[in-house]
Parts: structure tokens; C-alpha cells; sequence
């Protein structure tokens, strides 16, 4: 057999060969088993770290906004636009980013992003004006580009398609765990840190958020092989059998793949774009949660900023649980789409009884978690779909475009409820309209998405990490 492999460090070859065989003898299950938790306990810790520090600096500004909008005279308009601007930088430069990383690697991206973020997230904490905040958002997202779609595209290098429901679980928990230690943490930081430096509390909070940032930037160029080619730490039998299963599952997947231009390809593929409504909806209900939350509970009349940090863990608290049983769920019976497509109606329900709670904060919590159940839920699932039918070729270039399609939802979201909660004065008609979306998606993912195409794997037997 004869294994190639591109500079981002996935694995490529010319020939079939027997599932888990390299140049020895075949791999047991046991022996599988073992080389895939080594592989997870080598990557997952430092990724999940990251993700954390990147999903903190990017909704700081929701709870920077009960005290910034008065020291910089935002109305809710406004700080919904900056919100949102983020996402236009963050789109234009995600594809771009994304395929870049099949050039220079995972290590220099990852380096480059965080170290970039992070030092944009402690200016931010030095604005003056909406106009400079805009800009520095815009600039965020432009520096943030290409952080998830790179790492979803990363774990493609290690792990096989059965095992990858769990492993994403894995690394997208650090959205809700992000969600369970940012309220805590930016309150309690705007609190005891207000004055600090002869700064407000709110600008303390930026500057004291993208320091880590920085630093895990620099790590991650000595922690982050680029592929399983290069990690030292894998012996060599270790090496061939994580290729060999990679290559095998590739060959299988794509032969008699048509030539041709690979962006063509991309773009002519209907499924790409089904795949990025989908996500565009998910990730509308994902903003209601990162940048909300709080103006919900101000508005349910919690006032005192320790207890609103407090209570908005509660949604991230369901999202772990949902992320983690959905996506063992979703393994063990070798189905995503329904897994996907029920947890998101049953998110939109939710959002849509919120207007009855208004004078609840018990209801209106047990709302917002079992929402935020379902629809984080369906992320480590969802990233389990593109890689099922994208090639090699077109992997980096597919899973940002939808990834990118998403970030036009983050975009449009903020923006769009701010603007209605000016005109109306009543946030909850904007969320009726989220939860039409997510019921919407639900059925363009079932119907939308052939099972064949995701069905190569279920005669594979259930597997430990």
C-alpha cells in the first residue's frame, strides 16, 4: 500500500487496503480502541481549552453591554449591529482561512488565529466610540476566521467517521462549558475590577479575557502535530493504522469521484448549500443564547449582575447534557438526521412558548435550558454530516462554506432582534421568528439529505473512544 499525505497532514493513497491494516498485521478492536483514546487524550484537553477562550471572547461583549452602552451612549440598535459585525469579517475571511490551512497546517493556523483574537479582544476594551467598536468587531471576526471549520477539518485527519459524533461532542462542550464559566466570570470581573488600571469594569473584562488568548496561541504551536504523520508521540504502528483506517474510509467513500475543478464541485453541490441552511438556522438559535440571555433576565426584572451571571449558566448547563446524549445517541444507532431535525423542533416549540413566561423567571429558565438542550445538541451531530459526503478535495473549502453560511445567521441574528426590540419594544416577537427558523430547518434536513449518503457506516460495530 502506498499512503501520501498533504501538507495539513490527512491522509491520501492510490490503493484499497483491509480496514485497520498497515504494513503489519490487522488491528483488533482493543488495539483500536486504545491508539483512539490516546489520540483524543493527546488533542481533545488542549482544543477544548481553546474553543472555551474563543467562545468567552466572542459573546464578552453581551455582558461588557449592561455597562458599555451607557459609557459609550449605544441603544440596543447599535450594539445589535456591533454584535453582528463580527460575522461579516468573520464570513468573508472563513473559506479563505480554511483552505490556507491545508497549506501552511493546523499549528501555524490555530497560532495565528488566537494570537490575532486575542489581541484584538484586548483593544476592544479601549474603544470610545460605536464607530471604533464596529470596526474592532469587524476585525475580530476577520481574525477568528476559519478557528472551527480548521479544527472540525483537524479532527478528519485523526478520527474515522463512526468515532466522530462523540469526538465533536467532545470539542463543541466547550460552547456550553464556555456558557457555564463566562457569566461568572464577566461579572464577577466587571465587579471586584471596576476602577482597576483606571479602567471601567467592562474594559477591564476585554483586556483581562484576550491575554489567554494570546498565550494559548503560542502554545499551540509546540502541542499541535499537524497531523498523525508528525505526532512524535504516536509510535510508528500507530501512525500506519490511524492512516490506513483514514485511507480505507476515503477510498471507499469516493471512488469513481469525477475530475474536475474542485471549487466547482463545491459549488455545484446542492447539499452543501441544504447543509448551511441548516447551520444558518442552528446558529440563529444559537445567538438568542450568546447574546441575550443577559437582556432577557434584565427584562424579567433580575437586576444585580452576579445573579444574572449565575442564572445564565443554567441553558449551558442543558446544552452539555444535550450535546453529550445526543451525540452518543446519534453513535450508537449510526443516525444523524433526526437527530438533528427533533432536537431543533423541539427548540423551536420552546422559543415560541417563551412569551408566555414573561413574568417568570422560573419558566422562562426551564425554557431557555431545555432550548438550549436541543439546540446545542444538534452541533456535534450536524459536523458529523458534511464529512460523510465530502471528498478529500473539497473537505477544507465545504465545511467552512457551511460554516460560513452559519456566520451570515450570526450576522443577521443580532442585528435583526436588536432592530426589532427597538421597533417593537418587545424582544419576544423576534424569538417566534427564530423558533419558525428552527422548525423550518427541521424539515429541510430530513428531507433535504438522502440517508444513503449517510448510511456507509452502519455496519460498523459500536466503539469505545
Amino acid at each position: 500500500m502506498r499512503i501520501t499525505r498533504t501538507r495539513g497532514g490527512a491522509a491520501a493513497s492510490t490503493e484499497s487496503c483491509a480496514p485497520g491494516r498497515g504494513d503489519g498485521p490487522p488491528a483488533t478492536k482493543a488495539e483500536l480502541d486504545r491508539l483512539y483514546r490516546k489520540i483524543a487524550f493527546r488533542l481533545l484537553p488542549f482544543l477544548f481549552v481553546a474553543y472555551i477562550v474563543n467562545s468567552i471572547d466572542r459573546v464578552n461583549i453581551s455582558f461588557a453591554k449592561l455597562r458599555m452602552m451607557d459609557d459609550l451612549g449605544l441603544s440596543t440598535a447599535t450594539y445589535g449591529l456591533g454584535a453582528s459585525l463580527f460575522f461579516v469579517g468573520y464570513v468573508l475571511f472563513e473559506v479563505p482561512s480554511n483552505l490556507y490551512m491545508q497549506r501552511i497546517g493546523a499549528r501555524a493556523t490555530v497560532m495565528r488565529i488566537m494570537i490575532l483574537w486575542g489581541l484584538i479582544t484586548v483593544a476592544t476594551g479601549f474603544v470610545t466610540a460605536p464607530t471604533q467598536l464596529y470596526i474592532l468587531r469587524f476585525l475580530l471576526g476577520a481574525a477568528e476566521a476559519g478557528f472551527f471549520p480548521c479544527i472540525i477539518l483537524y479532527l478528519t485527519y485523526w478520527f474515522p467517521a463512526a468515532r466522530r459524533g462523540r469526538i465533536t461532542s467532545m470539542f463543541v462542550l466547550a460552547v456550553p462549558a464556555a456558557g457555564i464559566l463566562s457569566g461568572p466570570l464577566a461579572t464577577w470581573i466587571m465587579n471586584t475590577f471596576d476602577g482597576a488600571h483606571g479602567l471601567h469594569g467592562w474594559q477591564v473584562l476585554f483586556v483581562y479575557e484576550g491575554i489567554p488568548a494570546v498565550l494559548l496561541g503560542v502554545l499551540a504551536w509546540f502541542l499541535l502535530p499537524d497531523g498523525p504523520a508528525d505526532a512524535k508521540w504516536l509510535t510508528p504502528r500507530e501512525r500506519d493504522v490511524t492512516a490506513s483506517e483514514l485511507v480505507t474510509e476515503n477510498t471507499a467513500r469516493h471512488a469513481g469521484e469525477p475530475a474536475g475543478s474542485v471549487l466547482r464541485r463545491l459549488l455545484r453541490d446542492r447539499r452543501v448549500y441544504i447543509a448551511g441552511f441548516v447551520f444558518f438556522a442552528m446558529y440563529a438559535g444559537f445567538s438568542v443564547f450568546s447574546y441575550w440571555t443577559p437582556t432577557i433576565l434584565e427584562g424579567l426584572g433580575v437586576t444585580d449582575l452576579t445573579t444574572i451571571g449565575t442564572l445564565s449558566t443554567l441553558p449551558a448547563a442543558g446544552a452539555v447534557i444535550g450535546m453529550i446524549v445526543n451525540g452518543r445517541s446519534s453513535d450508537r444507532r449510526l443516525e444523524r438526521r433526526f437527530h438533528v431535525a427533533v432536537p431543533l423542533v423541539v427548540a423551536g416549540f420552546c422559543f415560541a412558548a417563551l412569551p408566555l413566561t414573561q413574568t417568570s423567571v422560573l419558566w422562562s429558565m426551564a425554557l431557555l435550558t431545555v432550548a438550549a438542550m436541543m439546540c446545542f445538541g444538534t452541533l456535534p451531530v450536524f459536523w458529523t454530516v458534511p464529512p460523510s459526503y465530502l471528498s478529500a478535495a473539497t473537505a477544507a473549502g465545504g465545511i467552512a462554506l457551511i460554516s460560513s453560511i452559519g456566520g451570515v445567521a450570526a450576522f443577521v441574528t443580532p442585528n435583526v432582534i436588536g432592530q426589532i426590540t427597538t421597533a417593537t419594544g418587545n424582544l419576544y416577537d423576534a424569538l417566534l421568528v427564530i423558533a419558525a427558523l428552527l422548525m423550518v430547518a427541521a424539515v429541510v434536513m430530513v428531507k433535504g439529505i438522502p440517508v444513503t449518503v449517510l448510511q456507509e457506516h452502519r455496519s460498523a460495530a459500536p466503539s469505545e473512544l
